[in-house]
């Protein structure tokens, strides 16, 4: 069988999409051009994904500053969203949803919020979330909040607080997926010990290839299958090259500015979206290439088996994708590539949604609403 026909046969699930906030900043709909955009209308119908999580981000400069009212706000635009392209989008809230869309030749467009300070401290503003349609929290982002560390930033909980742990159970009642990418290697243990569902890393990478604190340990990836989860690799050049992660960590140039932004390697700032480009650009880092994400899938698929992996590419999420996946329309390369590497059609399926799609279901038959 051909690529392109695996490809299209499969159902495609991305677990973490950015466009959203591109989207905001630039006032644009998915529909119009942006020289920025990895991700729009175009490339979203090239790319053959059946599902994308598209993220409500709050950048950290709204903790304590709004962080649920800017966190509506993106939620809202994504519906809007959805509702301008009847013909090719569908919302989608369920995995019955997922595979209704496969079957209707939609796209379905879910939503995943995007750090936890986005709650403010609130277990009736998670479950207004989820009632919005929101399927996931990121426990945090670059910023360790008032109840989960993160990998960003200096930990001051100890991995989570008796908070923290009431979050991911109110979230494990709900039937709504615990999103650990971004938190500490002790927030992540401690997300482990409460839950009683699978857990999902989004959009996380492996450790053992790429040196970056953002990743998964192999020990992590290990634990993460023997909870039934899966951890869906992420496209960003310096989570996936050593080189490029290097370049960037160690770098001392902080761009520092007081307007909304946040992105996924400043810690500490509120990082104007815009000024970040510019620094990253200055960097003049290597880029990271196809086979660097395949990598990662196989590693991952090593260590923590074939039924843990899943793909969360972080689109208009980062500044730098691999050569081939600088735009959604080149996940089929991807596919290809993973191919000719040896997976067998089955597994690529996997990969590419089966996996989530059976996580997922796990985790709504948990639900104790």
């Amino acid at each position: 069988m051909s690529t392109s026909s695996i490809h299209n046969r499969a159902i495609i699930v991305d677990g973490h999409c950015d466009t959203p906030y591109r989207l905001l900043r630039h006032n644009l709909h998915l529909g119009e051009h942006d020289p920025e955009a990895q991700l729009d209308l175009k490339s979203l119908r090239e790319s053959g994904i059946t599902a994308s999580f598209f993220a409500s981000y709050v950048p950290p400069f709204y903790a304590g500053r709004g962080a649920a009212r800017f966190a509506y706000r993106v939620i809202e635009l994504i519906h809007a969203e959805v509702q301008q392209q009847p013909d090719l989008l569908t919302f989608c809230n369920d995995s019955a949803g997922i595979r209704k869309a496969k079957d209707d030749g939609k796209i379905a467009i879910m939503i995943g919020v995007e750090g936890g300070h986005a709650i403010e401290d609130s277990l009736s503003i998670l479950r207004d979330f989820y009632r919005l349609g929101a399927r996931y929290l990121t426990l945090t982002h670059v910023n360790t909040n008032n109840w989960c560390d993160s990998s960003g930033d200096a930990g001051r909980h100890n991995g989570l607080t008796d908070f923290g742990r009431e979050v991911v159970r109110t979230m494990n009642d709900l039937g709504m997926i615990v999103d650990i990418s971004h938190v500490s290697d002790a927030a992540y243990y401690a997300a482990l010990e409460t839950t009683r569902v699978p857990v999902v890393a989004t959009h996380s990478s492996c450790r053992a290839l790429c040196r970056h604190p953002r990743n998964m340990t192999d020990e992590m990836l290990r634990d993460l299958a023997k909870n039934g989860g899966v951890c869906m690799i992420n496209f960003f050049s310096a989570f996936l090259n050593d080189a490029v992660a290097q370049v960037i960590m160690n770098s001392q140039k902080r761009v520092k500015s007081e307007s909304a932004g946040g992105t996924e390697e400043m810690p500490n700032d509120a990082t104007d979206w815009d000024l970040y480009l510019e620094w990253f650009n200055t960097l003049g880092s290597p880029q990271a290439t196809l086979d660097d994400a395949a990598d990662h899938i196989f590693h991952a698929a090593e260590v923590a088996g074939i039924d843990h992996v899943g793909i969360g590419s972080d689109f208009d999420g980062v500044p730098a994708l691999p050569t081939g996946l600088q735009t959604a329309s080149g996940l089929p390369m991807l596919t290809a590539r993973l191919l000719e590497r040896g997976m067998s059609e089955g597994d690529v399926e996997k990969v590419l949604g089966g996996n989530f799609l059976r996580v997922f279901g796990e985790i709504e038959a948990g639900k104790r609403e």
